[in-house]
């Protein structure tokens, strides 16, 4: 595969040479040995994956990952992240790094690695050096700066194995796809004009703009459910839109698609925005465009009604973009067909067209009957189950930080109404503040991770958050004005190749792996969903997070103390357990007495307590 030619040595971290080093421990290697004994190491592996079934991301643990970023290092210790064109590996992210991790990944305790989108990007309007990877080009093509310029294999050809790789190891491999918007630059523009929203090239562009009376009335109406004859933008603002019929020629002027009528007027893709609601602050998504999946005479132009909350009259078979939905409903399936993932997280799934989303899913598992959908939603609803998803994201990286939403919002709701499919327990995204960036650090991190992994949910690691990384990737939640400010586009990840801390030495690798081993340990306990499940004892330390699981045979006591600077001294009614129990992960017997157990919580600390059901507990569980 790689000549015999032989290359400087170059630095990586120790945990990709060996999952039991350090991280903060550097290690220098030849690349061609290394990548040899890389894929030597994996080739003589073959652990089957867990058995696979409609319902196998319950049971699963993420690492989700930016390849551009989690795999970026300085490996000739320059001070830079280069491209590989002075002779040397590229420093960025590659898939052929990505397989050197999948054993360190697998040593967290996580069995499915989420890649964020690897598509080809666009450059009108990039952000950063890179681009985002959401702005995509084309879903069909691979960003080729995910590949190693020394091999030569192209980013296919690699892709396909860290995909084999990950097989080979007992990995699953589940992909983020954007299927609602794309680059303004889009491959699919000089064939099919008519996907895409065209505007008055000399009209200055912005999200429309409505009146208040105007704004309560479409919001009363979509919360009532009510879709027909929605209100309109102004009509000045409809005015600016070109209909692509209008366009006689679409040309590229080097920069960017320039559309001209048969009268001579320009007109040019516009930029996207966050549609709803209508008067959300997020600035605009200058890279991206929303593709056109409807033709309607009325509604040529791009709003609430026109986006996501589709009117009535516009969402009707009749007036779907035919072409685009095949094209659209085609991707999956081709990465499925082409490289074998086992997943896809689908980006704004939200904002596609209901009858379009269930072809997608449905054409997916056509292909592979356990194939997993994830939906980028906040609340896992019967409704997202209905439709074919398997987990949602949820919102436990905002609520698993604050004690008292966490025990009167989420955990009553689970308490109460049970969770129709799991979401995910994930303290930090890539849009939101790192969780060793609040306060308490490194030991808040290590709370709400354990925290999260007891819930009817699925461990979900960030890629850095093992390393208590605190520069954000991306500043899309969660964050006040002048957080916003701090972190323009050329600081973020998202939009460039900042590569992990890995050698800062402030690690969370032990305690994640104590926390997701015991949660396997009581997996059948832990990923019951149903209502009643989970119960919440109460307690009168408003700074503990307590609640109770139940199985068939055991309870799981889990209790967290949020800050402070003295211990949490507790004591919690357990009527259905017997003692003593015992801390699945620091091994503490704590004693039953009276129905009670009292226990001492040291600021930042989770207790995870197990006992076995009482007679009476297991008779009415059964």
């Amino acid at each position: 595969m790689v000549e015999e030619r032989r290359f400087p040595p170059i630095r990586v971290p120790g945990v990709w040479v060996d999952p039991v080093r350090s991280s903060a421990e550097i290690v220098t290697i030849e690349p061609v040995d290394w990548w040899r004994g890389i894929l030597d190491r994996v080739a003589g592996e073959e652990v089957p994956r867990t058995a696979s079934h409609d319902m196998w991301t319950r049971d699963a643990a993420v690492y989700n990952m930016i390849v551009r970023t989690a795999v970026a290092f300085d490996h000739d210790g320059d001070g830079e992240i280069g491209d590989g064109s002075s002779g040397g590996p590229r420093e960025s992210g590659t898939f052929v790094k990505a397989i050197a991790l999948l054993p360190y990944i697998r040593s967290l305790g996580c069995d499915v690695v989420h890649l964020l989108p690897i598509a080809a990007i666009g450059a009108d309007g990039r952000k950063g050096a890179c681009g985002s990877p959401y702005a995509t080009r084309d879903p069909y093509t691979l960003d080729e700066m995910l590949s190693e310029p020394l091999l030569g294999l192209g980013a296919e050809v690699e892709f396909a194995a860290f995909v084999e790789a990950a097989h080979r190891i007992g990995l699953r491999v589940a992909v983020e796809f954007v299927l609602r918007t794309a680059a303004k630059d889009s491959d699919w523009v000089a064939e099919h004009p008519d996907w895409f929203y065209w505007i008055r090239d000399d009209v200055p562009f912005a999200s429309p703009v409505f009146p208040p009376e105007i704004l309560r009335d479409l919001k009363s109406r979509v919360d009532a459910g009510r879709r027909t004859d929605l209100p309109a933008p102004p009509r000045s603002y409809r005015a600016s839109f070109v209909h692509p019929s209008l366009l006689a020629e679409v040309a590229w002027d080097g920069e960017r698609w320039i559309g001209c009528t048969a009268d001579g007027l320009r007109a040019r893709i516009p930029g996207a925005f966050s549609d709803w609601p209508p008067d959300d602050i997020q600035p605009p998504w200058g890279d991206v465009t929303y593709l056109r999946m409807y033709d309607h005479p009325d509604f040529d132009y791009m709003a609430y009604n026109t986006l996501r909350m589709y009117d009535t009259r516009l969402a009707r078979p009749e007036h779907a973009v035919g072409s685009l939905w095949d094209c659209v409903v085609g991707v999956i399936p081709h990465y499925q067909r082409r490289f074998g993932i086992d997943g896809a997280l689908i980006d704004m799934g939200h904002a596609l067209p209901h009858e379009l989303k269930l072809r997608a899913i449905r054409e997916a598992r056509a292909v592979d009957r356990a194939f997993a959908f994830w939906g980028e939603d906040f609340i896992p609803s019967e409704q997202r189950k209905e439709e074919g998803y398997d987990a949602v994201t949820g919102n436990y990286w905002w609520i698993g930080h604050r004690p008292c939403e966490l025990r009167e919002g989420l955990l009553r709701h689970l308490s109460e109404c049970g969770a129709p499919i799991p979401f995910f327990a994930a303290p930090e995204t890539h849009n939101t503040p790192r969780s060793a960036a609040r306060p308490g650090g490194k030991a808040r991190s290590e709370l709400v991770w354990t925290l999260g992994c007891f819930l009817p949910a699925v461990p979900f690691l960030h890629a850095g958050f093992e390393l208590g990384e605190i520069e954000p990737v991306n500043t899309g939640l969660d964050f006040s004005p002048e957080e916003i400010d701090a972190y323009p586009a050329e600081r973020l990840a998202l939009y460039n190749e900042n590569p992990l801390r890995w050698n800062v030495g402030v690690e969370l690798l032990s305690p994640i792996r104590r926390a997701v081993t015991a949660r396997s340990a009581h997996l059948e306990t832990v990923t019951n969903s149903a209502p009643g499940s989970l119960l919440l004892p109460g307690c009168d330390d408003a700074r503990v997070v307590c609640f109770l699981r139940l199985g068939k045979d055991e309870g799981i006591l889990v209790a967290g103390c949020f800050g402070g600077t003295e211990p949490a001294d507790i004591s919690v009614n357990v009527p259905l357990l017997e003692g003593p129990l015992i801390d699945a992960i620091g091994g503490t017997h704590y004693p039953v007495s009276g129905g009670r157990v009292a226990l001492e919580i040291m600021p930042w600390r989770c207790v995870v307590a197990v006992g076995r059901l009482s007679r009476d507990a297991t008779a009415a569980t059964r």
